[in-house]
């Protein structure tokens, strides 16, 4: 069953839901990361970060946050869903949503993201690079994937 979600613009006041999302989402996916990994990335995830970003997302009926997509420079740079949320649609539904309106065709995954790495794989998205480390110099290894 598809379920059609409403993709809505974020804006600064959904910015500590947002990161509150993320902190969630990392923990249920992000496996590798030790607990002062997920420090270091959080006190990178400022206000000053967000404004670069254009940032959507799916809300629930409750008002909460489910899922949200971070885009700049025509590439997806973030796209968590709600640990509870996943499997619904949602992330599929997001990057459509970007895709249709941003022609964005490119993302980065962490290559010990398996979920997201086959979800993304899934999608019709095909590797085009891998770097060593991530964008600050950690030793997680990056999987650039682009859409044709």
């Amino acid at each position: 069953m598809f379920i059609n979600y409403t993709i809505n613009k974020l804006t600064t006041i959904d910015y500590p839901a947002i990161l509150t999302l993320w902190e969630s989402s990392v923990r249920a996916t992000h496996h590798f990361l030790a607990e002062p990994d997920i420090r270091v990335y959080k006190s990178l995830l400022s206000d000053a970060h967000f404004d670069q970003l254009q940032l959507f997302g799916v809300i629930g009926e409750k008002g909460e946050l489910k899922g949200f997509i971070a885009i700049e420079d025509k590439k997806i740079q973030m796209l968590f869903i709600s640990p509870a949320a996943r499997g619904t649609g949602i992330g599929k539904a997001l990057i459509n949503y970007v895709f249709q309106h941003l022609h964005v065709k490119t993302v980065d995954v962490n290559e010990q993201n398996l979920q997201a790495y086959d979800f993304y794989k899934y999608l019709g998205f095909a590797v085009t690079e891998r770097s060593e480390c991530d964008g600050i110099g950690k030793p997680f290894p990056i999987i650039s994937m682009k859409l044709p």
